[in-house]
């Protein structure tokens, strides 16, 4: 039995971390002669809380509504199936902000309480694919795909915290820090009928089966439907919007299933003195009511503080702005929420690279009004061993609707080079003209927004050494 993948950050045994909260003197709860904190304290507590738990509480909540289907349809699919995007979205599609339109996803959530699960991908040849899993906390622990294992084909064990047992003969173990995992497959295409179909039959060879239906000819069940689960509502809408006490509740209860890491012992001790242990209900009667009030304070304070660590979570360049801190975090809490709440199922950096702008080189608002133009010089081309495009969003980060029905730009539109080897791509209303319309990126009318994709980036770009140039204004 071979390990290839490895949880990124070691989880301590719940017993532990309530057994250290004991030792330190934490009475889980605070209410009526049950804690020295004062209100102010508990405000101050509540937001480094909710901070930290905000990505376990979106996960779970994205995980009900993703998973509230009988069957697979569209991106929604029960527990331990797989959800088969089988073409690109239109300018109509406005289900998620900045669609993708370079990659078909396989998305699927497991729970890995009772058993592994067994995924198994086919022979992907030289088509670029990715499929990375995030643990409950948004962690990105394993990512097999075309960098990390080629394109032969594989079976892994998707093993839950603790799990121990015997696995078939040629199954590669992937060890999950929790419970609930989130697999977000991508896919490559070219955008062809041709090609849509040759990927929705790798599509059908995606297959997840449990550890104890391995080598049968296993039927999935069919999902459980929860009528009282709101499917209309964006997920983060629904969570920005729960009331403190039951943004603890969720909380209290998704951490049961999911450990938090040994480096989050002080994080757990915190939790305890606001009577949140993991897997226990949380009492808020427990609370008198200056701090019930102080608490209730907290979501919307903890989510501007969330908001204003923008300018500190990436990086600043040429008017783009773009992060190598995603998919793991460490105990850098912040982060990962802010990440959560702007790009909820970031890759590694190491895969994908998201620079996006709104201005251009010289900080004006990016608008087709004007004409611009994005100028690769000869040798400086976008730095990605997978591929890189370059895709359009409206003000509202939605598809444009244009007459080309072209939303993104990228080697595979036939780019025309100039004499030099160097790139311009026409980035306007109106069309630029006969014989750079390859190169032309139609815009709306008004404000937009550009999001260039550099997935499996080269070192280049990890190491900055590459930046995305500014987008010019011509006239």
């Amino acid at each position: 039995m071979a390990t290839l993948f490895t949880r990124c950050f070691p989880v301590v045994a719940l017993s532990s971390l309530l057994t250290s909260s004991a030792a330190v003197g934490l009475e889980p709860g605070l209410g009526e002669g049950g804690g020295s904190l004062t209100p102010d304290q508990v405000f101050a507590l509540g937001k480094e809380v909710y901070v930290y738990g905000y990505p376990l509480v979106t996960m779970e909540m994205t995980r009900r509504v993703m998973t509230n289907v009988a069957e697979p349809m569209q991106t929604r699919a029960p527990m331990g199936r797989f959800a088969n995007v089988r073409r690109y979205p239109d300018a109509s599609f406005q289900d998620v902000t900045a669609p993708n339109a370079d990659t078909l996803y396989s998305v699927a959530w497991l729970d890995l309480s009772k058993e592994p699960y067994i995924l198994s991908v086919p022979e992907m040849g030289n088509r670029y694919y990715l499929f990375p899993m995030l643990d409950a906390w948004t962690n990105v622990f394993a990512s097999p795909g075309k960098r990390t294992v080629g394109g032969k084909a594989h079976d892994y064990a998707i093993t839950g915290p603790g799990w121990h047992g015997e696995l078939p003969a040629g199954v590669t173990e992937i060890e999950a820090p929790t419970n609930i995992v989130w697999i977000i497959g991508r896919t490559y295409s070219t955008g062809t009928e041709k090609d849509f179909a040759a990927v929705n039959a790798l599509q059908n060879q995606y297959k997840l089966v449990p550890l104890s239906a391995w080598g049968t000819e296993y039927i999935p069940p069919r999902g459980r439907v929860d009528p009282s689960i709101d499917m209309t509502t964006a997920v983060r809408d629904q969570v920005n919007a729960l009331e403190a006490q039951s943004f603890l509740k969720i909380l209290a209860d998704a951490m049961a299933k999911n450990p938090p890491a040994a480096a989050d012992a002080p994080m757990v001790e915190n939790l305890a003195k606001l009577g949140i242990v993991p897997g226990r209900v949380f009492d808020p009667q427990r609370f008198t009511p200056a701090e019930l009030e102080a608490l209730s304070r907290v979501p919307d304070a903890a989510l501007r503080d969330i908001l204003a660590h923008a300018p500190n979570a990436g990086l600043q360049v040429n008017g783009w702005t773009f992060s190598l801190r995603t998919g793991t975090y460490g105990t850098d809490y912040l982060q990962r929420a802010y990440v959560t709440y702007v790009g909820l199922g970031a890759n590694l950096p190491q895969d994908a690279v998201y620079p996006l702008t709104n201005v251009d080189a010289e900080g004006r608002p990016l608008s087709g009004d004007h004409a611009h133009v994005l100028h690769f010089p000869s040798g400086e081309l976008p730095q990605a061993n997978g591929f890189w495009s370059l895709t359009m969003y409206n003000e509202r980060f939605f598809f444009y609707d244009n007459p080309l029905n072209r939303y993104t730009l990228s080697p595979r539109n036939a780019l025309q080079y100039n004499d030099d080897g160097s790139l311009d791509l026409y980035i306007q209303h109106e069309s630029p003209g006969e014989g750079k319309e390859s190169n032309w990126l139609p815009a709306p009318s008004g404000r937009f927004s550009l999001m260039l994709r550099l997935y499996w980036p080269m070192q280049s770009v990890l190491d900055q050494a590459w930046v995305p140039p500014g987008v010019r204004r011509v006239r």
